[in-house]
């Protein structure tokens, strides 16, 4: 006896193959049938008359890891279909971690992340090592999981605060790629690092992994090798502005040392904040270039706008790329008022807009937001209604001043409870993401997923890319979509039973109607469990989420199940 069939849907089952009307029967937990399956017993029915089927979604890039300690479902995720996750990203990783480091770990998350060290008080650790994370999770989880151990992870395990200040000696590189082996052994996704000049802890120090030398990278590389299988997952020096081409033969080094695909970020834009108009093409060559050399580099691609609010009363994370900003954005209100309403201050503050820091050695670089693309969403003056959805740039034209004048004037006015949106979508943005998104190489989807407090993190990527350009846009066919997001992912990672509907693989799967499909809402609302707000993504058109045969999410209510698993290449 069946104990689901999921009766009369269109099941797309992520090979890419057109979708066809049929039933799909499910058994302890896997696929058993998909086909006619009147009169089949079955201990429950789900009527799916007009909606899809789909393989559960594959988010490759996340930061969960924390958050699922307390969490089982990771909130939206599952909300959004999602059935498996990939966490530990970009070198950060809550294993290994020493019991003396766990404050090392909250604070690199919560500056690195945005996460916020009172959401991350709610981290439970009952592990040290990271086989021991991996078994605190058995039994827990509402989603699959498969974790990267983190570099500035077990740099700090090996070499405790030397990792902030120089190169591993002999004797630590060797203690390092033991770490590795053993996570690997014990069932890790891949390894991940970040070199990236905007990754930076609570004291402004670089990140632990940002201290490596190459040679220490092509040593751990050389560790993956000798497994051939899993995932690198790299954020090099130059990823935010456009990959140099220093980095680009270094991947390309680092994939054929370890035999298996090396992950990125920033391929096909120039940073997260400018579109990707002037580094496309020779992005094309250097992927292209790659995987003729049988070393394929991958790249993550964010297929929605980055956007978000804020308010100079509460601050932004958004401008740490421009040091005296940032020293703004985080003094204390009366700092704030005062730096600036001063005439003075406010001719330092033109001049470091204008002229973003791009040296690493100095501190983050990451892009500010462009003006053009920054309108003012609300404010509480009468003075400004008719400036509300203006773009500074156009505010700046009228008032003929600099853009920082007008938004400083605009906050002071308002009690700085004036509300600014920024956003990196354009005309320009919008038609090259049509051809960059269909490269062989472009990884679909950045989430982000746990991340950011301050902003949307992007958990509702996949609901926007099936409503945005597969609905409205119709630059995919959906059994070409669902296929992307699904079975290309899981084959990335080297999930070989995940990704695909068939019988005698794991039920992992959502149900949606695809005329409806899309994000309701994503607004600021305080978390269940912390009680620190942070934006939450709801979806319209997702019906339910199945993880291992079991129902996660029904009508976008938790059902208390965690059938998750740990999942791994090996």
């Amino acid at each position: 006896m069946l104990d689901w069939v999921i009766h009369n849907a269109l099941v797309i089952d992520g090979s890419g193959m057109p979708g066809r009307v049929a039933d799909v029967g499910i058994f302890a937990g896997q696929i058993s049938r998909i086909g006619k399956l009147d009169g089949e017993p079955r201990r429950q029915t789900y009527e799916a008359e007009g909606l899809v089927v789909a393989p559960g979604i594959v988010d490759v890039h996340t930061h969960y890891d924390p958050q699922m300690t307390w969490d089982p479902l990771c909130d939206t995720a599952a909300l959004h279909g999602v059935t498996t996750i990939a966490a530990g990203n970009c070198g950060f990783s809550v294993a290994p971690c020493k019991a003396e480091d766990r404050d090392f770990t909250a604070q690199l998350f919560a500056r690195v992340e945005g996460m916020g060290l009172d959401a991350l008080s709610h981290t439970r650790w009952e592990h040290e090592s990271f086989e021991e994370f991996l078994g605190s999770l058995k039994g827990r989880i509402g989603l699959n999981v498969g974790m990267y151990v983190g570099h500035s992870a077990i740099r700090r395990w090996v070499m405790g605060e030397d990792a902030y200040l120089r190169a591993a000696d002999p004797g630590e590189l060797a203690s390092m790629c033991d770490l590795l082996n053993r996570a690997l052994c014990a069932g890790a996704l891949g390894f991940s690092s970040s070199q990236a000049p905007t990754h930076i802890d609570s004291a402004d120090r670089p990140c632990p992994s940002r201290l490596a030398t190459h040679d220490e990278l092509r040593a751990l590389a050389d560790v993956i090798g000798r497994y051939g299988s899993g995932t690198f997952s790299f954020a090099p020096e130059s990823a935010a502005e456009g990959v140099s081409e220093a980095d680009r033969e270094f991947m390309i080094e680092l994939a054929q040392r370890s035999g298996v695909p090396v992950v990125i970020q920033g391929l096909g834009g120039r940073s997260k904040i400018d579109a990707p108009t002037q580094s496309w093409q020779e992005a094309r060559e250097f992927l292209d270039r790659s995987a003729a050399l049988g070393a394929p580099v991958y790249s993550l691609l964010m297929t929605r706008p980055v956007s978000g609010p804020f308010t100079l009363k509460k601050g932004t994370s958004r401008y740490e790329g421009v040091p005296l900003w940032h020293k703004m954005m985080t003094a204390s209100l009366e700092g704030r008022r005062d730096m600036i309403a001063d005439p003075q201050q406010r001719e330092q503050f033109r001049a470091a807009i204008d002229t973003p820091n791009k040296d690493p050695e100095v501190g983050s670089t990451l892009p500010p937001p462009h003006w053009e693309t920054m309108t003012l969403a609300e404010s509480n003056s009468e003075l400004h209604v008719a400036l509300i959805g203006c773009s500074l740039a156009d505010i700046a034209r009228q008032q003929n001043c600099h853009p920082a004048d007008a938004m400083f004037d605009i906050a002071l006015a308002s009690d700085l409870e004036a509300v600014f949106h920024w956003s990196n979508e354009s005309p320009e943005w919008r038609r090259l993401l049509v051809d960059v998104q269909r490269h062989p190489q472009m990884i679909l989807g950045v989430s982000d997923g746990g991340a950011h407090l301050d902003r949307d993190d992007g958990q509702a990527w996949s609901t926007h890319f099936l409503a945005q350009w597969v609905r409205r846009d119709k630059a995919w066919r959906l059994e070409e979509a669902i296929r992307m997001i699904t079975a290309v992912p899981a084959a990335l990672l080297g999930l070989r039973d995940r990704g695909l509907l068939a019988a005698g693989r794991p039920a992992d799967l959502f149900i949606f109607d695809p005329q409806t499909i899309d994000v309701a809402s994503c607004q600021l609302e305080h978390d269940r469990v912390t009680g620190q707000e942070r934006f939450r993504a709801v979806p319209t058109g997702i019906l339910a989420t199945m993880v291992n045969g079991q129902f996660v999410v029904e009508k976008g209510v938790d059902t208390g199940c965690r059938p998750g698993s740990l999942v791994n290449p090996s």
